[in-house]
This record gives structure tokens, C-alpha cells and sequence, in this order.
């Protein structure tokens, strides 16, 4: 085993937050331009009001693609000598619940696994919990695969 190997490995089984992060109806409104993805609960508040949500939500995917964000300045603590970090996929994705606009929210990011692929290569899978303020229920759980290289 390498010494990065039994470093990295002294990592599983912690879990890591974020910062907070605040979705707000102009970020909705520009993951919805760039994905043309605009249902009414997503774009038009007058009428996402008169649903069971009570006003718009964000996008599912757009708590998603918030992912690399939210874990950025957690991995880079943790692992500061990484030239490069390449998601590999995702499994057992799930959009628990929903995030309503003006939520805040955070990544709560439990490594599982840790393997050495090759020499300076290495393959991380991590449970994630995307937690939303003040609720009980996440919004999203997964398992997300990255490869990253030192």
C-alpha cells in the first residue's frame, strides 16, 4: 500500500460539510435558461404559489450540478496536493426532497471507499447528503464516484 493510499484512507468514514449556499430564484432562472428546462415550478412564482410547494423549487438537477461546488473547498482541504479530480458517475441518486427558493444549502459528504487505480491515481466514492436548512429530510442522496490524480 502506498503512503498516500493509507493517508487517503484515513478518510473513510468521516463525514464533511460544506459552507452554506443560498438558491435563489436568479440562479432557478439561469440553470433554467441553460438547460430550457422551464416548468412553471421552477420559473413563474405567481403560479408555483398556488401548489403544494407554495413557490417555485429549484431544479433537481440543479442541486446536483451544485455537487462539485459545495465539495470543492472540503476536498482541497483535505487533499491539497491533487492536481486533478474528473467525476466518474453516480449512483443510487435520489431527490429526497425539495428545495424551495430562498433555501439554503450544504453537502454533508461521507467517504466510503478509496482505492489506488494505479500509481498516483485514485478512485473515491463518497455517500452525499445535500442538506437543506432548517428541514430534516435532504434533498438529494447519492453515491458519487471521482478519480483524481496527484
Amino acid at each position: 500500500m502506498s503512503d498516500w493510499l493509507a493517508r487517503l484512507q484515513m478518510d473513510v468514514g468521516m463525514t464533511h460539510r460544506s459552507d452554506w449556499l443560498l438558491v435563489d430564484q436568479a440562479m432557478i432562472d439561469q440553470f433554467a435558461a441553460a438547460t430550457m428546462d422551464r416548468q412553471f415550478i421552477h420559473t413563474d412564482p405567481e403560479r408555483a404559489a398556488k401548489t403544494r410547494f407554495g413557490g417555485t423549487i429549484a431544479h433537481g438537477f440543479l442541486i446536483l450540478s451544485l455537487l462539485p461546488f459545495l465539495e470543492e473547498k472540503a476536498s482541497a482541504a483535505r487533499l491539497p496536493d491533487i492536481q486533478m479530480g474528473v467525476n466518474y458517475g453516480l449512483d443510487r441518486v435520489r431527490f429526497v426532497s425539495p428545495v424551495r427558493v430562498g433555501s439554503r444549502i450544504r453537502s454533508a459528504s461521507t467517504v466510503t471507499a478509496i482505492t489506488e487505480k494505479y500509481p498516483g491515481h485514485f478512485e473515491q466514492v463518497q455517500d452525499i447528503r445535500v442538506e437543506v436548512e432548517g428541514q430534516e429530510r435532504p434533498a438529494i442522496i447519492a453515491s458519487w464516484i471521482t478519480h483524481f490524480l496527484l
